[in-house]
């Protein structure tokens, strides 16, 4: 009697592959959203903090200081910290003119992949955060101050009100939004099979 050949044929292991494949994308897919999620999360802590340093430094030096806003033709935005220097606030003419000076050179966010940017999926209606009956004009930009690209903070704390959102491109979306007397600051992400807003 002869001994029986050991290991797999073709078709079993086909099919271990098989399983194996479908295991994988079954358990990748949700961590690669997790991941998108958590990256989107930490840019809007990122852009809490380049806020929230601003605001510190209006109280301490007495002076208004602003986040400035600056897209590029590619649509990447950076962000920089300017001081009033001639007691009318931070203007964006002051800033171009040299009267109000830079205390905190240009940067981009960091350490959260390309894709994650100041930004809004395009494409996708979204609700505004402020009044979930009307839906956000896309066309606007991430960066919504009174219309203005400064995100400007008083002496005694107070700030500019608005919004600054951040995406992936997908279906990560977050916003910071800035309350005006008080400068607190909330971030919120938006749940898009729901369509709302959640902290």
């Amino acid at each position: 009697m002869r001994p029986r050949a050991q290991g797999f044929s073709v078709s079993e292991l086909t099919v271990v592959l098989a399983v194996v494949a479908c295991g994988f994308f079954v358990g990748v897919l949700p961590l690669l959203r997790a991941t998108a999620a958590l990256r989107v999360r930490l840019a809007a802590a990122e852009m809490v903090a380049a806020l929230r340093t601003a605001q510190s430094r209006a109280v301490r030096d007495d002076a208004n200081v602003a986040v400035h806003f600056t897209t590029d033709a590619a649509g990447a935005v950076s962000f920089a910290l300017y001081r009033d220097g001639d007691g009318d606030g931070v203007r964006n003419d002051d800033i171009r003119a040299g009267i109000d000076p830079e205390i905190a050179p240009p940067r981009r966010l960091a350490h959260v992949g390309r894709e994650v940017r100041l930004g809004l999926p395009s494409g996708r209606p979204v609700r505004d955060p402020g009044d979930p009956h009307a839906w956000l004009d896309l066309a606007a930009g991430p960066v919504r101050f009174n219309r203005s690209d400064l995100a400007s903070f008083s002496p005694l704390g107070g700030a500019t009100p608005g919004s600054l959102y951040l995406t992936d491109g997908g279906d990560c979306l977050a916003v910071v939004r800035v309350f005006g007397t008080t400068g607190k600051m909330r971030v919120l992400t938006y749940d898009f099979p729901s369509g709302q807003w959640r902290p």
